[in-house]
């Protein structure tokens, strides 16, 4: 059964009908007129040389079909002119109209919190890659790890450590988002090489966008760490923003991730020295009240993250070395060759985790602890030096990954060097 929809109308009502039509024959041309809710609708059936039902002699029947739209404002309802099969090889002619309400505010509103939902729910996913997760995860646990250095009895865990610990976070999570947004802000065009699959590169986030979320992180970021108080916080905040401003700014005198020496050097000293050191004396002064100090697992934190800082920042270069060379960034991979470079960072990497094995084992905590860390940084450095097997230096993906496998490791090292005393 063949289906035409016809017009809507909103004042009318559900009708059929049959070959009951009003009928009016005019020479070789049938008009139907069938009145419903107050409008006229006209229907032409026209044909040619027509013979009404017969046994004996079947002819093709052409339809047309005339309209008259309703003049009124509202399309609410819909028609359908359903023609039925034959019966006796009679035509017959059916007309079935439904009404389909419209749409009642309730139910407009109620899809609008899923759309708002899934907007934001988009744009947090948009800012997760922004914001390089990784580092952000690394910098947080360095948060954690360098706060508990500063416990020295069971009590010190209470809620006023936890507030001091989340003061910390919340500052320098507009921190990270302005370093690590700033960076791709003005690595556009070499993220469209290196990195294609970034927020700004594949065009998800717009550019205008990705310098208005950086501006306003940094704003965030100083204005809530005056309102804390804390002078270990704000110079730690003070001691990010301007150097890697000047790693990534295209400017004049900046610029300086084109020097892999200073590259190097502002890895190394925000996260083996900036890092712990601020964090500490902030739970330690700030919070607690208690005189500044530096001791032996502070210490042995920072001679860790030195050697493991360096070695990140080596690495992070290699999978890069394309478009690095294209965009005249000498760094140590583009010069040295991939190879050198991924080894020398596999040593740094390994004798990192050899320091932390040692200070782990002859620290003056009790007898768990010692094995904790000890155990636990030896099996960290076999973990690295297997999947050094693996890894394929032609290979950016390979490359990569392995650079994200130190993160990772990391992550477990701050989770270790929490425990040495």
């Amino acid at each position: 059964m063949g289906s035409v929809p016809l017009f809507s109308s909103p004042n009318a009502g559900s009708v059929t009908t049959g070959g009951n039509l009003w009928r009016s024959k005019h020479s070789t041309k049938n008009i139907y007129y069938a009145i419903v809710g107050g409008n006229l609708w006209r229907w032409k059936h026209s044909t040619n040389n027509i013979n009404y039902p017969s046994l004996q002699h079947k002819r093709k029947t052409r339809i047309e079909y005339n309209l008259l739209r309703s003049q009124q404002s509202s399309l609410n309802h819909q028609y359908k002119c359903n023609e039925g099969g034959p019966t006796y090889k009679e035509s017959n002619i059916k007309y079935v109209v439904k009404a389909a309400p419209a749409p009642s505010g309730s139910e407009s509103l109620a899809s609008s919190p899923k759309n708002i939902f899934d907007s934001v729910k988009n744009f947090l996913v948009i800012l997760y890659y922004f914001c390089y997760p990784y580092s952000m995860i690394a910098r947080t646990l360095c948060t954690i790890s360098a706060s508990f250095l500063a416990v020295e009895k069971l009590s010190d865990i209470s809620p006023l450590f936890f507030v001091g610990l989340l003061q910390v976070l919340v500052a320098h999570f507009f921190m990270d988002l302005y370093i690590n947004g700033v960076n791709q802000v003005f690595d556009l065009e070499i993220d469209k090489i290196n990195k294609p699959y970034l927020p700004l590169p594949s065009g998800k986030l717009s550019f205008t966008n990705g310098v208005f979320i950086v501006v306003s992180s940094a704003v965030l970021s100083f204005w809530l760490s005056s309102i804390i108080g804390s002078r270990p916080l704000i110079w730690s905040l003070i001691l990010c923003f301007l150097p890697w401003t000047g790693y990534s700014v295209n400017v004049p005198m900046l610029r300086w991730k084109r020097y892999p020496l200073i590259a190097a050097m502002l890895m190394f000293s925000s996260w083996a020295i900036i890092f712990p050191i601020t964090f500490f004396l902030h739970m330690q002064t700030f919070v607690f009240k208690r005189p500044a100090i530096f001791p032996r697992s502070l210490i042995v934190t920072v001679v860790f993250l030195s050697l493991y800082s360096i070695g990140i920042a080596l690495s992070k270069d290699i999978p890069d070395v394309e478009g690095d060379k294209k965009f005249g960034i000498h760094s140590f991979s583009a010069r040295l060759g991939q190879k050198q470079v991924f080894w020398i960072c596999v040593s740094l990497f390994e004798m990192a985790f050899g320091v932390a094995l040692l200070a782990g084992v002859t620290s003056s905590a009790c007898l768990w602890m010692k094995i904790v860390t000890g155990l636990g940084n030896a099996v960290l450095a076999s973990i690295l030096w297997y999947q050094t097997q693996y890894v394929d230096l032609t290979s950016p993906a390979s490359t990569r990954s392995f650079y994200m496998l130190i993160w990772k490791l990391l992550y477990a090292a701050y989770f270790l060097l929490a425990f040495i005393r």
